[in-house]
């Protein structure tokens, strides 16, 4: 078993979006290790339970440990003193997808909030949203998409470094809030394509 403070940091969220029953998007999980930098980032896909394959409405998770903030936990680790805590940076990406015709941004900001919870002191802050537009070989418009991204910085502070359970509790708070905030997003009147149909 791999101890460290990153894998507990997975496992947290990964419990917290259990509790909040929220159905996992299998093959959309993984953990990627940069081999020239070392950095190491997590990505995995949540979406309200009894939805399509693939689902109207997802919210994708990363979580990166940059090299600098394994250097510094393992400080630490060893009784010195970093100069910097670890973070870890976060992104949650909420996307509307299978959408049919043109969405208008507006309507879906309006019911995002301007900033995410607060993961330790800093609040995930929100991104301007990207439309994405499909088109077929005859380049008629198929389905579209649109995606808000939110971004921050979990700095690890000394007690959540001693006690992986104040992980549990600061990560459940950000999958309550993605949770609630899937269902805002589904209770929008957007017309969807069947799951069946191909871009």
């Amino acid at each position: 078993m791999l101890d460290h403070v990153f894998m507990d940091a997975i496992g947290a969220l990964r419990q917290a979006f259990e509790d909040a029953l929220l159905k996992r998007q299998a093959l959309e999980e993984r953990l990627q290790v940069d081999v020239l930098l070392g950095d190491l980032t997590w990505e995995t896909s949540y979406s309200l339970p009894g939805e399509d394959v693939p689902p109207r409405i997802v919210a994708e998770i990363s979580l990166d440990w940059p090299t600098w903030s394994q250097a510094a936990y393992r400080s630490w680790s060893i009784g010195d003193a970093p100069d910097e805590p670890p973070e870890v940076d976060v992104e949650v990406v909420l996307r509307i997808q299978r959408l049919a015709g043109a969405p208008e941004p507006a309507a879906i900001v309006a019911v995002l909030p301007d900033e995410g919870p607060a993961l330790g002191e800093e609040p995930l802050r929100r991104s301007a949203p990207t439309v994405e537009q499909h088109y077929d070989l005859e380049l008629t418009p198929g389905e579209s998409a649109v995606e808000v991204a939110y971004e921050g910085v979990y700095t690890l502070s000394e007690s959540a470094l001693e006690d992986s359970a104040q992980l549990g509790t600061e990560f459940g708070a950000l999958a309550g809030w993605i949770a609630s905030t899937l269902v805002k997003l589904g209770d929008l009147k957007l017309e969807f394509r069947p799951p069946e149909e191909p871009l």
